[in-house]
């Protein structure tokens, strides 16, 4: 059962590194499940968590039950984003500089439905809003079809929930982004579908 004195970090920049190992287990755990079914590398997380540390906006809210990271949402400037993030938004006319992306929210199982959902998302936002410049904030999740084999009985999407946050599914602004499935023994392309929201 949860620890009902969980604790809270917040990082920016360089000091992710301070917790590269926690934050890539906790998303190869995560994502492990579907819909993103990723079977990942710590190697290959530290590769990815470098654009965090490159961006002096960067920002890092993570959820500790002891010594033990249990959850955590990422968010940086789109700006300061890899090429694939920022292809969309290019295509589509937008002005990177006013555009925060938002990057995983990720839980263990046993700590969703505490409420942690919402708080990420507040804390994310007001991280942005603080710079005086960002007009929208955005993220992505992975399309997967209804029928997947894969596909749990019992899953329920967030897009209700996302909905309520005020956020909007855009069909026009997607990437494909690489990874090997748990059950392939190859990285192949998933869709990724962006939601944006204007920061009010």
């Amino acid at each position: 059962m949860p620890n009902n004195n969980l604790t809270f970090r917040r990082l920016t920049g360089p000091d992710f590194r301070t917790v590269f190992d926690d934050l890539a287990a906790l998303r190869i755990a995560v994502f492990y499940d579907f819909p993103y079914l990723y079977k990942g590398t710590v190697e290959y997380e530290k590769t990815y968590l470098e654009t965090y540390t490159r961006a002096e906006r960067s920002f890092l809210f993570a959820v500790y039950d002891g010594d033990q990271m249990v959850g955590a949402t990422t968010a940086l400037p789109l700006r300061d984003e890899t090429a694939d993030v920022q292809a969309p938004f290019l295509k589509a006319g937008y002005d990177l500089d006013t555009v925060f992306y938002f990057g995983e929210s990720i839980l263990l199982p046993a700590y969703r439905g505490l409420g942690l959902g919402k708080k990420f998302f507040d804390e994310r936002e007001a991280h942005a809003r603080q710079f005086g410049h960002y007009t929208m904030t955005c993220f992505c999740a992975v399309h997967r079809p209804a029928d997947h084999p894969l596909r749990p009985a019992n899953y329920q999407p967030l897009d209700n929930f996302w909905t309520k946050r005020g956020y909007q599914r855009d069909e026009s602004l997607q990437s494909e982004f690489v990874w090997p499935d748990r059950n392939e023994t190859i990285e192949t392309a998933k869709p990724m579908i962006y939601w944006r929201r204007v920061l009010d």
